[in-house]
Formats: structure tokens, C-alpha cells, sequence
């Protein structure tokens, strides 16, 4: 056996150190794509509000945001307190046996702060988790008599094996087994997912879909439902008696500008509401799934079926405790408030971009602290990357996934901004600051972003790909 590591040993090994770690036990690979674009070159020393501090000095404005996690910013104080409170009285962790009060107390507030009868929770680690406990219950729900479930052709629920067949996106490029009976609908469009119900029709006439999966708002792909869409699928669904299930993973606590993007709508009210990310305040791995009682009582509320679902990690005590504060923190902080704000500079700042860039960037999309810039990727740039990366020219999404890396990568090393883009049909570059953000910073980042574009596309794809990722694939 090879000598242990130690935590302050740890703690002083070099990015060289870790990168070779990361080759011989995690993957060649991941070292690779993250040295090939800056981020992964260096390590990081601490973290902040919107502000990542590196080891060698740099100070990081990180508009990421965690990709959803961080909407309380890096090291909230609240959130640090909370979770070293609970250690320092050693309240304990994990026991079955025991009923939790930190349990009792975040079902208690999710439910106070959701429409309608949204009131019974269920706290599980994952998004992908969340998500499946939910379909599970949908399934129950029917008591295995109906054998269809719907997800739109642009989604993401997940990469488990059930979450991950729902999962439209050119991430999952690999095929792998998944949930039987699933049927694919044109996100938004009412009348296409209207058209595949009346397609999954049992042979005596009966519905045969026992949930439809919907994102209110797609953060991979900065689409939306309208109101109007949602409030007739709502009404659908009660008559066919389907189960609705809003994945809000990404979306919800604060960040598209109201608590979850749905609540914009008042009275609608989905039957399962699915989310994770910052209900963790940044620090906790914690996800939930809240439903109607009606659907809960008929799934689940008996004695033989108390256990029915279950998970060695569902309501760890300190998740939840650092949950609790995070729910709080968001409620008396108001972010749905801050996502706003930083939207009323921000919106206007990238529209301005994309009439000064008109090369550059084909339009700007997104709502809250969550938006997307579209950046053009014509046939030139085609021929170039081609050229210049040889045997990735056949992929139909290279030419504007290189060049939003491109983008990114001179954004990180000439302006310390952190971005990222989505692995989308159309790639946008991410702009999804943390709520801990302000004017100044957001201000910061639209004269990064003015300065980088400024370059020309061309230029900054040549730099890219010959400095950064031709030697690396």
C-alpha cells in the first residue's frame, strides 16, 4: 500500500502534483480539457462572495456561478456559521432511528415558502436524484398501470441512468440503457406534446402517461415556456390525471429573478417540484423534491410503503442544517430581489454587445441572474477550426463550441473572469453570475467581454486552438 496523504500534506501539494494525481487515479482526460483552457493550471488558495483567489496572487471574478450552485456566492458567512455551529456541538449526523428536527424544519419551511399544497419533501444528494425519487413517486402515484413518461427534446434532468435517458442533450452522445416507455416532445410546444399523449393511448383509450418532465425555464439552452403554455398544461394534465413535474434544479432559489421561475405565474402549481444546487448554500450536497399532498398521500402514505423509498443519505444532519440557513438566507437577503438588479444591468449590457458585435455575438438570451450569448460561428470559422484541429470537423457543434472556448479562455487569462458555455445544440457562453454579485462587478464583466470580442472571432480561435488545445488533443 503506497504511504497516505495527509490533509495539510494535501494542502501543499503543487498543480503539477495534482495534475499527476489526477492522470494516475481520476482521468487523463479531465486534465487535459481543463489545462486546455486555462482554468485547471493553476490552484486555488481561498474564496469569497464573487471572488475566487488564487495561489500565485490573482483575485478570479467567478460568473459561473457554480453552474447554479453558488447563487449565495462563495463562503457565505451565514452558511459558515451554521455548519460549524453543528460540528462544534456535535449534533449528530446520519441515524435512522432518530427523527430529525433539522429534517422537520426544512420540510416545514420549503412548504411555507411554495404555492399551493406543495408540502411534503423528500432530501436526497443530486439533482439526478431528485429527479428520479419524483418519477418514482409518479409512477406509484398510478400504481403501475400506466407505462409512459414525457421529456422535452431539449432537457436536462441528469446523467444517472433514468435521469440521463431523460436527459435531451448533446452531452449525452452516448447511448446508455435507461427508463422504458419514454416519449419525446418539442419543448414548449403544447400542441406537439398534446399530439404524443393522444399517440400513447392504451388499447381500451386510456392515458398511458403517468408523468410529463418539464423545465419551466431550460438553463442549458435559455428557453422558456410561456405563461400562457404552462397554465394550459396545468390544466391538461389535471384532466388526464398526469403527473406535472417541474425540474427546477438549476433554476430555483432566487436565480431567474422570482424564487423558482414557475412562482412568476401565480396559482400555477406543478404536482412535483424538483431542485437542488443552492439549496445547499454553496457548501451542502443536497437536493429536494416537494409534492402536492394529494399525490404523495396516494403514493406512498401507508404503513407497508413507508420505506418504499429510501437513501442512506436522505436527510444527513448537517446538509440539512446548512440547508435551513440557505432557505433563510435567501428568503431575508432577497434574491430573487438581487437576480433582478443584476438583470436590469446586465440584459441591456449584452444587448448593447450584440449591436456593437454583430459578427461576434447572433443574440443574447436569458432572464434573472441566468443569460446566454449566442456567438456567431460562420462558414470561415468553420474552415479554420477544421484546419486548424483536424479530424474534428465532422462534428456539426465544433465550430461554436471552439469558439465560445475561445472566448472563455481569453476572458480567464487577460481579463481573470471565469465563464463557462453550455454543451447545448448552440453552445451559448453562460453569463450566470453569483447573487452575491453587484453592479460594479457585472459592469466589470461587460467591458471584459466588449474588450475580448474586440479581438475578432478569428483571432481569438487561432490563438486558442494553437496556444491551448491543439497540443492537448
Amino acid at each position: 500500500m503506497s504511504e497516505l496523504i495527509s490533509i495539510e500534506e494535501c494542502e501543499q501539494l503543487t498543480a503539477k502534483q495534482v495534475h499527476d494525481l489526477y492522470r494516475t487515479y481520476v482521468s487523463r482526460s479531465q486534465v487535459s480539457l481543463m489545462t486546455s483552457f486555462g482554468f485547471g493550471r493553476e490552484l486555488v488558495d481561498r474564496a469569497e462572495g464573487c471572488w475566487v483567489h488564487m495561489r500565485d496572487g490573482r483575485r478570479i471574478l467567478d460568473f459561473s456561478g457554480g453552474v447554479g450552485v453558488l447563487n449565495h456566492g462563495h463562503n457565505h458567512p451565514r452558511i459558515l456559521a451554521a455548519r460549524q455551529r453543528f460540528g462544534q456541538e456535535r449534533r449528530m449526523e446520519v441515524h435512522k432511528a432518530f427523527f430529525s428536527p433539522y429534517l422537520a424544519a426544512l420540510s416545514h419551511n420549503v412548504a411555507a415558502v411554495l404555492p399551493g399544497d406543495l408540502n411534503i419533501s423528500y432530501f436526497p444528494n443530486s439533482g439526478a436524484e431528485a429527479n428520479e425519487g419524483a418519477i418514482k413517486m409518479a409512477y406509484k402515484y398510478h400504481g403501475g398501470k400506466r407505462n409512459t413518461i414525457m421529456r422535452a427534446d431539449i432537457s436536462f434532468h441528469g446523467k444517472t441512468l433514468g435521469a440521463g435517458s431523460l436527459t435531451g442533450s448533446a452531452e449525452n452522445h452516448f447511448r446508455f440503457p435507461g427508463l422504458p416507455g419514454i416519449v419525446i416532445y418539442p419543448y414548449g410546444d403544447l400542441d406537439g406534446l398534446r399530439a404524443a399523449v393522444a399517440r400513447a393511448r392504451t388499447a381500451d383509450g386510456g392515458c398511458d402517461v403517468y408523468a410529463i418532465l418539464v423545465e419551466p425555464f431550460s438553463a442549458s439552452s435559455l428557453r422558456h415556456w410561456s405563461e400562457a403554455a404552462l397554465r394550459e398544461l396545468r390544466a391538461f394534465c389535471t384532466a388526464e390525471d398526469i403527473v406535472l413535474i417541474f425540474d427546477e434544479i438549476y433554476t430555483g432559489w432566487g436565480k431567474t429573478g422570482s424564487l423558482f421561475y414557475f412562482m412568476r405565474h401565480e396559482g400555477l402549481v406543478p404536482d412535483i417540484l424538483t431542485y437542488s444546487k443552492s439549496l445547499g448554500g454553496g457548501k451542502a450536497s443536497i437536493s429536494g423534491y416537494t409534492a402536492r399532498e394529494p399525490v404523495f398521500r396516494k403514493a406512498y402514505d401507508r404503513l407497508n410503503d413507508v420505506i418504499l423509498h429510501s437513501t442512506t443519505y436522505y436527510g444527513f444532519g448537517e446538509e440539512t442544517a446548512t440547508a435551513i440557513e440557505a432557505v433563510n438566507v435567501v428568503v431575508e437577503e432577497d434574491f430573487p430581489g438581487r437576480a433582478r438588479e443584476i438583470e436590469r444591468v446586465l440584459a441591456p449590457g449584452l444587448e448593447r454587445l450584440r449591436r456593437a458585435h454583430p459578427d461576434a455575438i447572433d443574440r443574447v438570451a436569458g432572464t434573472g441572474a441566468l443569460h446566454g450569448v449566442f456567438l456567431a460561428g460562420g462558414p470561415r470559422l468553420f474552415n479554420l477550426a477544421g484546419k486548424l484541429v483536424p479530424g474534428f470537423a465532422h462534428d456539426p457543434q465544433f465550430n461554436t463550441k471552439l469558439v465560445t472556448l475561445s472566448v472563455i479562455a481569453h476572458l480567464y487569462r487577460e481579463h481573470n473572469i471565469m465563464t463557462y458555455y453550455s454543451p447545448n445544440v448552440e453552445n451559448p457562453l453562460m453569463v450566470a453570475p453569483t447573487l452575491a454579485a453587484g453592479p460594479a462587478e457585472v459592469k466589470l464583466f461587460l467591458d471584459a467581454l466588449d474588450a475580448t470580442l474586440s479581438k475578432g472571432l478569428t483571432r481569438l480561435l487561432t490563438g486558442f486552438v494553437r496556444e491551448k488545445v491543439s497540443s492537448a488533443w
